[in-house]
């Protein structure tokens, strides 16, 4: 007979068991197991852009990369077939509504306007913009490439050609509609520079033997974009991404396709911090769609329901999961920091003068606060999955560089850090919930 373990060790020990089980399946109820949905995934790629999607011409056009790996293994997980629908970037949004397919997975920037449309998965890579520019003792750094006699090509649609227009708004921006005719206009001396990214850049410099690397200039974070009714899909999605973090899945793709595996970046510390970025970027969109309005930047009632659903959505993520969630008063606490932190940007923005989001302009209950209850509803369901007893210091760090928004004060950062401290510490004080 085996002897019986004290209450508080069978606690702790099941504690950490459900932690690591817990993380692909508790994010909403009802989601259909494992070989139960057999309809096909479909899947957008774009096949343009190494490493994370590019057709094969060894393989008859075959898809192949990073994001078109990850692609492959969810769906074998989850027992369903694969379709893989190609895209242009610049229809990426309009197919995506469509229905073309439910999720993009080829190297999607997050980016505001994105948000709005979609559902941004938990991050999976992380790249910066670049210029690759010929002659090496033309330039001398990024300034030099923005004058009007400076043909810079560029991928029409993406990401890329977005920073390219604010980076170098006096150069001859040359934007072109196929990624493969933008490495061939570089390395047949057609355009004196390119923008590209530091993902993608190793395989465009075999192309020329006299050029300088100039940046990267931009952090972007990497992730899926699922459509915006597709919350299971989602959220199941965001499961899957920290397992395949936790169990070296991630790491071993990232140096299969990226070159190196880098800082991991869907851990829930991460992730969690990610997301609520993901949230303040849209705040100063936010505080110009209110002024336009005329409603008020502060408006007390609409942010106590907020905050009050906010805390319910925590406490409903750690019911499901099966887990005791840490206190309502520091969940409250958690999501109170990050709306005077949205508060502090909208402030901020509306003071610049120079600040104009691009057109067209969201609207404020139609578009922008659907958004922002999908990414909060993230939020939710991260918050909850927090190891126990972070040390200060390393979420203060994480913090500061994972929340990169404009206009965020550096007071609402450590505020927000502090917050996630205090929910770790009553992660750990509250335990599993009772048998």
């Amino acid at each position: 007979m085996l002897e019986r373990a004290p209450d508080g060790a069978r606690r702790r020990f099941r504690r950490r068991i459900l932690l690591a089980a817990a993380i692909p399946v508790l994010w909403v109820a009802g989601l259909p197991a494992s070989g139960v949905d057999s309809k096909p995934l479909r899947v957008g790629s774009s096949g343009d852009y190494a490493p994370f999607s590019v057709a094969s011409a060894e393989a008859g056009g075959a898809l192949r990369g990073f994001d078109v790996a990850l692609a492959r293994a969810y769906a074998e997980d989850r027992n369903r077939p694969l379709e893989l629908v190609r895209f242009r970037w610049p229809r990426l949004l309009a197919d995506l509504e469509a229905g073309r397919f439910e999720v993009a997975m080829s190297g999607v920037t997050v980016r505001p306007d994105r948000s709005v449309a979609g559902r941004f998965s938990v991050p999976v890579a992380e790249t910066g913009a670049v210029v690759l520019a010929r002659g090496t003792d033309r330039w001398r750094g990024l300034d030099d490439l923005d004058r009007s006699r400076v043909r810079i090509g560029v991928n029409a649609g993406g990401h890329l050609e977005r920073v390219a227009r604010i980076r170098f708004s006096r150069a001859t921006l040359i934007a072109i509609p196929d990624n493969a005719a933008v490495r061939r206009a570089f390395a047949e001396g057609r355009v004196d520079a390119v923008v590209t990214d530091t993902a993608e850049a190793p395989a465009w410099e075999g192309d020329a033997s006299d050029f300088v690397r100039l940046g990267p200039f931009t952090r972007d974070r990497k992730a899926f974009l699922v459509r915006a009714d597709a919350g299971e899909l989602a959220a199941d999605l965001d499961g899957w991404i920290l397992e395949r973090e936790r169990d070296g899945t991630l790491a071993r793709l990232r140096r299969e396709h990226l070159g190196a595996a880098g800082q991991p970046l869907a851990t829930p510390l991460a992730a969690l911090l990610a997301a609520v970025d993901e949230r303040l970027s849209l705040m100063p969109i936010v505080a110009v769609a209110k002024r336009r309005s005329g409603i008020p930047l502060e408006v007390p009632d609409r942010e106590a329901i907020v905050l009050d659903r906010a805390t319910t959505a925590a406490l409903a993520a750690a019911h499901r999961a099966d887990l005791r969630p840490p206190s309502s008063l520091d969940i409250r606490s958690f999501f109170q920091a990050q709306m005077e932190a949205a508060k502090q940007v909208q402030r901020r923005a509306v003071k610049d003068a120079d600040y104009e989001p691009e057109p067209p302009l969201p609207d404020l209950d139609r578009d922008l606060r659907p958004a922002l209850l999908r990414i909060g509803e993230r939020i939710a369901r991260l918050s909850i999955l927090l190891p126990a007893n972070l040390e200060p210091a390393q979420v203060r760090a994480a913090a500061e560089d994972a929340l990169r928004v404009p206009y965020l004060p550096n007071a609402s950062r450590r505020a927000i850090a502090n917050a996630v401290v205090e929910l770790s510490r009553s992660a750990s004080a509250t335990g599993p919930p009772e048998d």
